[in-house]
């Protein structure tokens, strides 16, 4: 046994530690395989994160339709509440949205919200979220379908 793998008792180190290789066994012609990442909702490959492709518009505007006001029972996509959508190819995603007035109580969660929708998808490494009030949020910002929701011809 060599030096680098002997294991120290549990109250020192290793002799030798900080010494090791990341290279592959099976690594042909300079091609390593694959590497993934554990992520809480399971293990993402590094070909799906983003490295290869990047977001689109209409998935991330399908994750963010799952985020629902919690006093008006429409998504924050057909009440207009999403104003811009900045897609990089480096996976980033920035998102500026409003809310249906200042005082809204929902106006800490519902960005959360929106974040984490859209950093769950494969395509995105990470999204931010800003508040914007210009211009302000009217009724007229709703989708045909948001007014047939609420009554609202």
């Amino acid at each position: 046994m060599d030096e680098k793998n002997q294991v120290a008792p549990a109250s020192g180190m290793a002799e030798g530690a900080g010494h090791f290789s990341l290279e592959a066994e099976g690594d042909v012609a300079g091609k390593t395989p694959p590497v993934s990442a554990w992520t809480p909702d399971g293990e993402k490959s590094a070909e799906g994160a983003g490295s290869s492709t990047s977001p689109d518009e209409e998935t991330i505007i399908a994750a963010i339709a799952t985020v629902y006001d919690p006093e008006i029972p429409v998504n924050i996509y057909e009440l207009g509440l999403i104003y811009a959508i900045d897609l990089h190819d480096d996976g980033t995603v920035k998102v500026e949205m409003t809310l249906t007035a200042p005082n809204c109580p929902s106006a800490q969660e519902l960005p959360a919200q929106v974040k984490e929708a859209v950093e769950k998808l494969d395509t995105v490494t990470s999204a931010t979220v800003e508040i914007v009030w210009e211009p302000p949020w009217d009724m007229s910002r709703m989708s045909e379908d948001a007014r047939l929701s609420l009554n609202m011809f």
